[in-house]
């Protein structure tokens, strides 16, 4: 007999028949079965953990760079002739100026920042205070135009821009007056008093993130100045880059622009430890996952046992009449790899469906569960987030895949080294 071409419709006519087990064979059927199920769920596990894993990420990396400066810079504190401390920039115009100018800056700001108690209604709560001029406060872009927020940001020099959050906890709303309390207030021969203004509420964002909507509070850099006794100086610079990933080439430039006294904070610098531990956390999830996969794919090996075990007899017939060692592999090859490829494509489709429609599902979930599922005040975020990549797919379909081939072949040179006598002799 002529040697069959590799894969031939011949072998693939049995590898079928054979996954076709008759109800007497329903052993095989049932493992074979087991095994797509396996396989199925732990594709499905894997690419939906990859996708909210990226879309945390991506999440969570958005609302640093939306609603925060890529670089801020600080001033060293330092003594005047007077023998005073001094902390911050008298000059900011001249070294804006010189900011804006670096290439890749996209815009440069000097800001007053500090610690106030805000009140109203009987409600009281601390907040950030940026003081910032309204053309900066605009172009951030998790706050400012195009943002979520409502209220008139036209206003802004009027009054305050206040966190969703926060305008929640005070209750209060656009028009409302809230009064905000600085222990550093009006200086006199008894001390500093406390200093309490009141502001109109002129516009309410939502950055995204709990911590921002809660605690920060936008004032006009003029009246930041005059409230914390500031006349005359920033405290430091927002600085907005068109490539924060590159935020470390930006250093030399900036510090040769602001001068001697001036210290550097990136957004890496205030994240980077989560966000190194989030690598970790991903790296340690992909191989809890992929030995998930190991194990679901194992179940096409005691498949195939089975399956060789009850072909005893057809093997020993196949190969009488001339179908060699290579063929028979092939055709038990075929039938764990078939296994492994419809479980892994079902597990795709399932793990896609899961990441585009995340947020129906999660909410349908929340409802089973009556509410309160996800907590942004822990989260930090307000929804579970999912992000669907072309990498991640890929990385689960080439381990499932290779997985599955890689475990089929052990099986499938049993049944290609079995004697045919052996086989035949009880027969």
């Amino acid at each position: 007999m002529a040697q069959t071409t590799p894969f031939s419709r011949f072998e693939r006519m049995i590898a079928w028949r054979y996954l076709r087990a008759r109800r007497a064979e329903g052993g095989v059927s049932v493992m074979t079965w087991i095994s797509l199920i396996g396989i199925t769920l732990a594709v499905f596990a894997l690419i939906a953990t990859l996708a909210v894993r990226a879309g945390f990420r991506a999440e969570f990396v958005d609302t640093i760079l939306g609603a925060n400066a890529h670089v801020t810079v600080y001033a060293a504190t330092r003594v005047d002739t007077n023998g005073n401390t001094v902390k911050g920039f008298a000059d900011y115009d001249r070294i804006n100026a010189r900011l804006a100018e670096i290439p890749g800056v996209l815009r440069a700001a000097p800001m007053i920042r500090g610690q106030v108690m805000v009140a109203s209604q009987g409600a009281t709560n601390g907040a950030e205070v940026y003081g910032l001029s309204p053309e900066a406060l605009a172009s951030i872009p998790r706050v400012g135009r195009g943002a979520d927020a409502y209220g008139d940001l036209d206003r802004y020099p009027e009054g305050i821009a206040i966190g969703s959050v926060l305008a929640r906890e005070l209750g209060v709303t656009v028009g409302d007056k809230v009064r905000v309390i600085s222990p550093n207030g009006v200086k006199t021969a008894f001390g500093t008093s406390p200093r309490v203004n009141a502001y109109e509420v002129v516009y309410i964002f939502t950055a995204g993130r709990y911590d921002i909507d809660k605690t920060r509070l936008y004032m006009p850099f003029a009246e930041a100045q005059s409230f914390f006794n500031r006349e005359g100086l920033a405290d430091e610079f927002e600085v907005m880059v068109d490539n924060p990933e590159d935020i470390d080439s930006y250093a030399l430039p900036l510090l040769r622009a602001a001068g001697d006294d001036a210290i550097l904070w990136t957004w890496r610098d205030s994240s980077g430890a989560f966000l190194r531990a989030l690598d970790v956390e991903d790296n340690i999830m992909f191989v809890i996952l992929s030995i998930l996969v190991l194990i679901a794919t194992m179940n096409i090996v005691s498949g195939l046992i089975m399956l060789v075990k009850n072909k005893g007899r057809d093997i020993g017939i196949l190969r009488t009449i001339g179908l060699t060692e290579g063929a028979v592999l092939r055709v038990f090859f075929l039938c764990g790899a078939f296994t492994g490829i419809v479980g892994t494509l079902a597990g795709v489709i399932l793990g896609c469906l899961f990441a585009l429609y995340i947020d129906p599902i999660f909410s349908f979930v929340n409802y089973l569960a009556g509410g309160g599922v996800w907590d942004p005040s822990i989260r930090g975020i307000y929804a579970l987030p999912a992000k669907l990549q072309a990498g991640d797919v890929l990385s689960a379909v080439s381990l499932s895949l290779g997985l599955s081939f890689i475990v089929t072949i052990f099986p499938a040179r049993r049944a290609a080294r079995m004697n045919p006598v052996e086989a035949l002799r009880y027969e």
